[in-house]
């Protein structure tokens, strides 16, 4: 009996863990969840970052556990270049506290994402926040990017998840309470 119960109770764990990985795949990343590593290829804005347009790295294991606000818009439109220009400017503010921010494009055309971050960078003049595109067109799987969102943000110090903030359309992006949550990190 012992021998038959064995392998029913490791197939039960195994459909459990199944089901429970599906199930939080569409959850964005929440507070107090840890934030890895994701590699992208840099495309534009901070030109004095030490950072080579072209050159593909990990942007997240740079920052470090610095405190950073980092956006992955499959739409650059909508209000991302306004959420690009107010993170820039916070960055810009809070050098001593070492902010860090970052727009990663997400798509399966890196033509098409390349001249959006080109135009992203031009309109919001982003002298601190790189614009990047990812080597996922679905984003980095660990961070649990919403398939249906248009903008995701995430906001995180120590390397730990403060915030986070999904929208379905890059035009209902609520600028204010990403910087709300921001200048609340910082104090």
């Amino acid at each position: 009996m012992t021998r038959l119960l064995m392998p029913l109770t490791v197939l039960g764990l195994l459909l459990t863990t199944v089901v429970t990985a599906d199930e939080g795949s569409s959850d964005c990343l929440k507070a107090g969840d840890g934030i890895g590593a994701f590699y992208v290829t840099k495309v534009a804005g901070a030109d004095d970052d030490g950072v080579e347009k072209g050159e593909r790295l990990c942007y997240r294991c740079k920052y470090g556990s610095s405190p950073m606000v980092m956006v992955f818009a499959r739409d650059a439109g909508g209000k991302v270049t306004n959420l690009v220009k107010k993170i820039d400017s916070a960055v810009q503010a809070n050098e001593e506290s070492k902010l860090k921010g970052l727009l990663t494009l997400m798509g399966d055309d890196s033509t098409s994402l390349k001249e959006s971050a080109n135009k992203v960078a031009e309109k919001s003049s982003a002298k601190m926040v790189p614009i990047v595109i990812t080597d996922d067109p679905a984003g980095p799987s660990s961070y649990k990017i919403d398939k249906g969102a248009a903008v995701t943000i995430v906001v995180a110090k120590q390397s730990k998840v403060v915030a986070s903030h999904s929208f379905d359309q890059a035009s209902s992006v609520d600028v204010a309470a990403v910087m709300k949550d921001v200048k609340k990190m910082l104090n």
